[in-house]
Order: structure tokens, then C-alpha cells, then sequence
């Protein structure tokens, strides 16, 4: 890391994916809280495979402003890779990722601020309330949290995403974790150090529409539940002994039923629910097994995160894109 980078107080990291409709909106919002610190800042604008005007956009800004500095991702990696990819490139004695989407006000980095002067090396933003959001997405939201709560030995705060602020050992920290399915709000708990909340209301979107489609938040929830826990492997363990059990004892009452009333026709139906059930216990099981089992083939291969195609105003950098740890 060179001199100038040292001088770096805060480095703000914003993953983009088609945003161009926020970037304008985006920076003069930014620049209006962040002038205000009157200490050096950098923003690292993440271009992750974006097909619209997004990486034509940060290269005039960058122009514009050189303290807006831009990663171009070799393609599409994924909102998670694209937060590591830009941690990786900051040098700031604070590090605040945020959403290009404007949902996460920058009007709070000061109080998170002031939270880290008092001694917390990670200030997390709680939403009590998520403006724009359906009751089903909020109710999903919420019952996820709580399975987190209950299966993982995570204390991961509930209403929390990636807006928050964490000190240079917490990130370096972070850094060393370099698993291929990313669940970053976990990671971030994950690390520990000193923890903190402040609340705030959620606004909708400034502008475009969102990434997440349910199938991709339910995609995004599997990996958080099977980076972070092995519990559904035991549940569906016991599940097999609860279904043995149940046949041990539904064949017993069969044995004595037939020693007392005799051989009837014999019960078809109840026959094929019986195989019906079981085949749909083995298949459940067996898929469990499989996400666990397709994590560790992945996880084996041991590729990089991402590939950076092109940097602007980075300077400095590290070794993350070329080689995993």
C-alpha cells in the first residue's frame, strides 16, 4: 500500500449491476455528506457485468471526479462477489458499503461515525421500517432472520443488509474469508469484533427496479443456511428415524391385524401412499445432502472470487483477483 493510499479515511464500496438510472443522484447525495467530513475519501464503484450504460456513466464520473474510483468486473459474478471484490481494493481506515439504489440513506455515515469514535468496529444500520416492499417480502424477510437466529450460532441482527460500517481490522479480517458462496451479512457477523446498531427507515428505490426476484432471495437464503449451519443434515436424520419408526410400527399393527381378522383384499391405496411417502422423504434428503455436497465440490476447485477486466484511479490493488488464498 503506497503513501497516498494511507491517507484514505473512509472508502465507500458500491456493487452496481445496471444502475444507471442512480449514479447521478447517487454521487451528488454522497459528495454532499461526505464533503462535510473534510477528511480524504474514496468511492469504489464495482461495474459487476452491468449491460446498460453503468460502466459508461462511472468512467465519465471518474473524469469528473477522481476520488470515484471504478472496478470492471470480467462479467457477471453476483452482488456478493462484486462487496468482496471492492473490500478487496480499499485501502480507507473505515470501510461503508452501500447500495447504489438510494434505499440506504448516506445522510447516516455521520452517526455511524461518531458509533465507531466511541470505540465499535462495526456499526450495522437496523431498518424499522422498508418503504416500497411488499407485506410477503417483509414477512419472508422476517421469518428468514429468525430461522438464521435458530439454526446457525450466529447472532445476526434481524432488518440488517450491507449498509454498515467497519473498522480496518474488522475488514482485514473479512478478507480472509474466501469461500465461493458468499453470504456477506453473515461473514460480517461472522468475524465479530465489537458490534453495534443504529435504526433508520428504509426508503423505496430511487429509480429502476430490483435484482431479487424471490427465486434469487430464496437462493440467496439456502446459501446463508447451509454456509452457516449443518443442522437440516441433522433434521434430516431424524426425519428418517421418524418415518422408521412410524413403519416399525404401522407393520406391527399390520402383523397383529392380520393374525386376528385375517388376510383381506389387500389395501392398495394405502400401499402406494405408503411408497409415495417414503420415495418423497428419500428424495428430500437426498437433495439436502446434495446442496452440502455441491458446496464442497465447489469449494474444492478453489477458484478466484472474480476477475477484474479494467481499474480506474486504483493505483494500488491486491492479489485477490488473480490467485484465492
Amino acid at each position: 500500500m503506497n503513501e497516498a493510499s494511507e491517507k484514505v479515511f473512509l472508502s465507500m464500496v458500491i456493487p452496481m449491476f445496471n444502475e444507471e438510472a442512480n449514479i447521478e443522484e447517487l454521487y451528488s447525495r454522497l459528495t454532499k455528506v461526505l464533503d462535510r467530513m473534510q477528511k480524504p475519501y474514496e468511492v469504489i464503484c464495482v461495474n459487476d457485468g452491468s449491460r446498460d450504460n453503468t460502466l459508461e456513466m462511472l468512467r465519465d464520473l471518474n473524469k469528473k471526479d477522481n476520488r470515484f474510483k471504478v472496478i470492471d468486473l470480467s462479467r457477471n459474478f453476483g452482488k456478493e462477489t462484486a462487496l468482496s471484490a471492492g473490500i478487496d481494493f480499499t485501502c480507507g481506515e473505515i470501510v461503508i458499503p452501500i447500495d447504489a439504489d438510494l434505499q440506504d440513506p448516506p445522510e447516516l455515515i455521520p452517526e455511524m461515525i461518531t458509533k465507531w469514535e466511541e470505540g465499535y468496529d462495526v456499526v450495522y444500520a437496523v431498518r424499522t421500517h422498508r418503504e416500497g416492499e411488499t407485506w410477503f417480502k417483509k414477512m419472508t424477510a422476517a421469518m428468514f432472520y429468525k430461522t438464521m437466529k435458530k439454526i446457525t450460532h450466529l447472532n445476526m441482527p434481524v432488518n440488517t443488509g450491507d449498509f454498515r460500517l467497519m473498522s480496518r481490522q474488522a475488514v482485514d479480517a473479512l478478507k480472509e474469508l474466501r469461500e465461493s458462496h458468499r453470504f456477506m451479512k453473515g461473514l460480517f457477523t461472522w468475524v465479530g469484533y465489537r458490534q453495534t446498531g443504529i435504526t433508520y427507515s428504509r426508503d423505496p428505490r430511487f429509480a429502476g427496479k430490483t435484482k431479487w426476484n424471490y427465486y434469487k432471495l430464496w437462493n440467496l437464503a439456502l446459501e446463508a443456511i447451509t454456509s452457516f449451519s449443518y443442522l437440516p443434515l441433522q433434521w434430516s436424520m431424524y426425519l428418517g428415524l421418524g418415518v422408521a419408526f412410524l413403519s416399525f410400527i404401522y407393520g406391527f399393527y399390520m402383523i397383529i391385524n392380520t393374525v386376528i381378522h385375517g388376510n383381506k383384499v389387500p389395501g392398495y391405496p394405502s400401499l402406494m401412499v405408503v411408497i409415495l411417502f417414503l420415495g418423497g422423504v428419500q428424495l428430500f434428503t437426498i437433495g439436502i445432502i446434495g446442496q452440502y455436497i455441491g458446496r464442497i465440490y465447489t469449494e474444492s476447485k478453489h477458484r478466484p472470487l472474480y476477475f477484474v477486466r479494467e481499474t480506474l484511479g486504483l493505483n494500488y490493488g491486491n492479489d485477490y483477483q488473480q490467485s484465492p488464498l
